[in-house]
């Protein structure tokens, strides 16, 4: 069989039973919209991630880009793949018509993309950063710098990145150092240097546009002295494309995503690299902000995706491989499929409990985007603060358990899961990534507890609290037995009561007491997170007229999660509130 990637049923229960898409047609901004214009999106997504980019993900994998005079050539299948999700008009789904979109919502883009992702996280992850870099220059773009490359990157005939990271900086933007110097033209000359940009150059696009992060000359120190520039890896001069000074200066060669170089940039080393101002200046690290949001849920999503897809390999080896006797049958009998054993069963559930709440998570968030641009005026401040509660939430809970996920599936093909003769242990090399990048599991923690959490006197929380209530309420509406509701209410009102004794820490200037076990914070709110995700499917799936294998499913999994996750939320709360001092005490020498 197969690999399907995704199960269709989850899809359709999430949009139709949990989400109800079809309602935001209601809406002005989707009313052109309907529940067939969404079924043939995510019927021409299917088709394109399992027939076209599923085939060359391993191609890809084993043979990666290649670095030849001063050029990075890709694998010879990456064009025509590409070619595919830009007919797709998969890089301007989401935006407005008048800029070229398809104006869907993010609520339906999300699962259709997760499709794409599953098959080739490598092709679909140079659209995605097309469509950021695109964003960024659609919201503050002066109409120059708009009329000068947006068309271009929503048609995908032009390519985007985001250049953030400096080699002696890292994650810490204040520290860098590139340059922008003002010219008379009202452009500006960028010198500096930039490392890990993924899809920097390559031989699929016309041309490359950069997002670039530097410092106007005489600007303040620190992270409000940062600007935002676009600079194409080609300008345009008299009608011709020509060179504009950056230069690859490496190829960083990676375990995983590999079909995608991630690459090293030198900027203006002819001091003829031009940049043109996006937005006010100084602006840039505020205004960066809104791509790296949006790319932190993009790679909650490619968790997801990359979760599911190396479930369903596990899945549908269980299911065909036989092996051993049924525990059972002492010993006797003919070989069973390994699915028939306890320990496989364990490690598939929890692995289809972990796809099964990172899509839905992934799928929520992705609704409360849309309701918060879109929705009723009066909700809108609402799902605001959910998004933003959510969003370090999505970003790492499908990537830090979806590893996890991944390392299962291949354990159930034990021996020959670790060899390269099989998808495992390509899906647990791609998902690594995902826990890095974006910001590493410890930035999105103090992101979490140190703003979005306290933010308004945590008024997000209680936004949280309220629609882990409702859900509640309708899983009891559904008759879903106790067993499935206590164990969420009681974790919800654990992790409020855990939230304001950290608070109090930090406001009484105890900063290492609120934020040393952050990380505990975050796994904490994100085991409520998904339990309340698993409590909605639950319900969907005991409201269906019958019940089949896929709700009883469900109804596994939802229990799997509150009687074998939840129970850790009371520990980790522990460890937060006593800030538990075994590592905050070590010494550099005792390492």
């Amino acid at each position: 069989m197969a690999n399907p990637l995704l199960d269709d049923r989850l899809v359709q229960l999430l949009l139709e039973d949990v989400l109800d898409a079809e309602a935001l047609t209601a809406l002005p901004h989707f009313e052109d919209h309907g529940k067939e214009t969404f079924g043939l999106y995510l019927d021409a997504c299917r088709r394109l991630g399992r027939e076209v980019l599923f085939p060359t993900l391993r191609p890809m994998d084993l043979e990666p880009p290649v670095f030849e005079k001063g050029r990075v050539r890709l694998h010879p299948s990456f064009r025509e793949a590409f070619g595919h999700v830009r007919e797709l008009g998969a890089i301007s789904a989401t935006r407005p018509a008048e800029v070229g979109g398809q104006q869907l919502p993010l609520t339906v883009a999300t699962l259709a993309h997760a499709y794409l992702m599953a098959g080739n996280l490598g092709v679909v992850g140079l659209a995605w950063l097309t469509t950021g870099a695109a964003h960024l220059v659609e919201a503050f773009g002066s109409d120059d710098v708009k009329a000068r490359f947006l068309g271009k990157m929503y048609e995908g005939q032009w390519t985007g990145t985001m250049a953030l990271t400096e080699p002696q900086a890292g994650s810490s933007l204040a520290d860098i150092t590139s340059s922008a110097t003002p010219r008379e033209d009202g452009t500006y000359r960028i010198r500096g240097a930039k490392i890990f940009i993924s899809g920097a150059d390559h031989d699929v696009a016309e041309n490359v546009v950069n997002l670039v992060l530097a410092r106007i000359d005489g600007a303040p120190a620190g992270t409000k002295g940062i600007s935002l520039f676009a600079v194409p890896r080609l300008r345009e001069e008299d009608g011709a494309l020509v060179s504009n000074d950056v230069q690859v200066t490496g190829v960083i060669h990676k375990i995983g995503w590999k079909a995608l170089p991630s690459l090293a940039l030198g900027f203006g080393d002819r001091n003829d690299c031009h940049g043109w101002l996006v937005g006010a200046p100084h602006q840039g690290l505020r205004m960066m902000f809104q791509m790296m949001n949006e790319a932190r849920i993009g790679v909650g999503v490619n968790a997801a995706a990359t979760a599911s897809a190396g479930y369903h390999e596990a899945r549908l080896y269980a299911l065909e491989r036989t092996q051993g006797r049924a525990l059972e049958a002492r010993g006797a009998g003919e070989p069973v499929p390994l699915v028939a054993h306890p320990d496989v069963r364990r490690m598939l559930l929890r692995q289809k409990a972990i796809v099964d709440g990172s899509l839905a998570l992934a799928a929520t968030t992705a609704h409360h985007a849309d309701l918060a641009e879109h929705g009723p005026e009066d909700a809108r401040a609402h799902h605001q603060l959910l998004l933003d509660l959510l969003t370090p939430v999505t970003k790492t809970f499908p990537a830090e358990f979806g590893f996890e996920a991944n390392a299962l599936a291949v354990q159930v093909l034990g021996g020959y899961g670790y060899t390269s003769e099989y998808l495992p242990e390509l899906f647990l090399r791609d998902q690594k990534l995902n826990t890095i990048h974006e910001g590493t599991t410890g930035i999105q923690s103090l992101d979490l507890l140190g703003r979005k959490a306290m933010a308004r006197g945590g008024a997000a929380l209680q936004a949280l609290g309220a629609e882990i209530q409702q859900a509640i309420a309708a899983a009891d509406a559904a008759g879903l037995d106790d067993a499935l509701r206590a164990p969420l209410s009681k974790a919800m009102v654990r992790l409020g009561k855990t939230s304001m004794a950290l608070g109090q820490k930090g406001l009484a200037g105890d900063t290492l007491g609120m934020l040393g076990h952050s990380v505990d914070y975050l796994t904490m709110t994100s085991l409520v997170v998904v339990a309340w995700q698993h409590l909605r499917l639950a319900t969907a799936a005991a409201m269906r007229p019958s019940r089949g294998d896929f709700e009883e499913g469900l109804l596994r999994s939802a229990r799997y999660w509150m009687a074998t996750e939840l129970p850790r939320v009371e520990h980790l709360a522990q460890l937060c509130e006593t800030n538990e001092p075994s590592y905050l005490e070590m010494e550099p020498d005792w390492f």
